[in-house]
């Protein structure tokens, strides 16, 4: 992808535009490159390795994807009501839940506190990544935060040989006000905090990201997921490391039957997480990928000072 990187230096986004290259590639590899902004944000690892699910699922369905590491499970939680049984709110998803979950995790290591901020500074935070507040948009930020408030996750975790199982809510109290009407008023709570073991495993297991990456894809949460998975495994490697296609799929593709639906798909998300980290490097066949060992996206005492 350095070849897309290089073209925009040399030639600018409109000479780059004429080669042979998607415009989507080149536009965001290109928003990319502009942005002076050097802000830092910050993921568990567990969700580079296993992620929300991309679209709506029926609100009492729970969610289960595999990597080679890590298997998650998300219970959507419950509401209760004036009259008759709970409702189920459904699990997070796309895009907007994502970006809510990096904020939470952001500010958390920013402050050392499990007690995030909302209102305003949530807004400013969103409004930083490109993500408009107000009308439409808000209401499905306040929907992906109840939702990432309800719900239960169970991270079931093996490396070197060892398993562990850790069972979970993201938060300890809500994001939002109960019951808000969206005309009126905030949506959101002054504070919220996250829970404890949550936040634990975040201090102890944190990637850093770029703002101005996270800012570049913020629509597509499928290369989101794909940019937050390379920056946690790529400048680990000390060697190649062949991932197969059934593995991808198993990771990523959660809601694709068939292989020939998700590997395009998979394709054009991965080349828009290329687009925002220059140095990826990986390699494309009929097998899957290899990864190869490849400098962070954040330098790592960059990352390590911003996390204190």
């Amino acid at each position: 992808m350095g070849t897309v990187h290089t073209l925009i230096e040399s030639r600018g986004r409109l000479g780059a535009l004429g080669f042979d290259f998607d415009r989507r590639i080149v536009e965001t590899a290109a928003n990319y490159m502009a942005d002076e902004d050097n802000g830092i944000g910050f993921v568990y690892s567990g969700w580079a390795q296993a992620a929300l699910p991309h679209r709506r699922l029926k609100d009492d369905q729970t969610w289960q994807i595999n990597s080679d590491h890590v298997k998650l499970l998300i219970e959507p939680g419950r509401r209760a009501t004036e009259v008759g049984d709970p409702i189920w709110v459904g699990v997070p998803y796309g895009s907007r839940a994502r970006l809510i979950m990096l904020y939470l995790q952001t500010e958390a290591l920013r402050t050392n506190s499990r007690e995030i901020e909302l209102g305003k500074s949530l807004r400013n935070w969103l409004s930083r990544l490109g993500i408009p507040i107000g009308g439409k948009s808000l209401k499905d930020v306040r929907e992906q935060a109840e939702r990432i408030s309800r719900c239960r996750l169970t991270f079931h975790v093996q490396a070197a040989g060892r398993a562990g199982l850790v069972n979970q809510n993201i938060m300890d109290t809500a994001m939002f006000v109960d019951g808000a009407d969206p005309a009126q008023g905030s949506l959101f709570l002054e504070t919220a905090k996250l829970s404890e073991t949550f936040y634990e495993q975040l201090r102890k297991h944190p990637v850093p990201l770029e703002e101005a990456a996270i800012r570049a894809i913020n629509n597509n949460s499928m290369a989101l997921d794909l940019y937050c998975w390379l920056a946690y495994r790529l400048h680990v490697l000390t060697g190649p490391r062949q991932v197969t296609w059934k593995a991808l799929m198993g990771q990523f593709g959660g809601g694709y039957k068939e292989q020939f639906h998700f590997k395009p798909r998979f394709l054009e998300n991965l080349s828009l997480a290329m687009a925002v980290y220059r140095d990826a490097k990986v390699d494309i066949d009929e097998k899957g990928l290899t990864l190869r060992p490849s400098r962070p996206p954040v330098p790592q005492k960059q990352g390590v000072a911003a996390a204190r």
